[in-house]
């Protein structure tokens, strides 16, 4: 990610580690060369080995990365999770993760108001934790124990 001239963001992707991608189909469409489970659609066919819709070799484009998340577990525990549950790093005081890295896994929805509502409840503690004054924003309520919640 960069920014141009006038502020706006840019996206850029590489794809990288092609080789080892064009192996990884190229076996998985001779596995499904090898299996005869299908007799409607013949050899070719991956009902004898998936259960859903498969499309070899189809790249998924850059916005196509939308509920992607996982792999910076949090919890109160650092020795299972690397990120309290403010999404602050156990080991570390400035590092705060408020992407979809938190979850652990995805339904198959959208996740991305999850996302935003948890990043601005991080926010807001650190609002607090810094000692500033909350934005007067209608939206946003205190709650009992001085915990935010946002009010859709």
């Amino acid at each position: 990610m960069t920014l141009d001239r006038t502020g706006k963001i840019v996206l850029q992707y590489t794809p990288n580690n092609q080789q080892a991608h064009e192996r990884l189909i190229a076996q998985l469409k001779e596995l499904m060369r090898q299996q005869t489970k299908c007799g409607i659609h013949g050899h070719e066919c991956h009902e004898g080995l998936f259960s859903r819709n498969l499309f070899l070799g189809d790249r998924i484009p850059l916005a196509g990365v939308a509920h992607q998340n996982g792999t910076v577990r949090f919890g109160k525990d650092p020795k299972t999770s690397a990120l309290d549950t403010n999404c602050k790093a156990h080991d570390l005081d400035n590092l705060y993760v408020v992407d979809g890295s938190f979850f652990t896994s995805s339904a198959a929805v959208n996740p991305a108001l999850t996302i935003i509502a948890n990043a601005l409840r991080v926010a807001d503690y650190l609002r607090r934790r810094l000692g500033a004054a909350a934005a007067p924003d209608a939206d946003h309520q205190s709650v009992p124990g001085g915990v935010p919640s946002v009010v859709a």
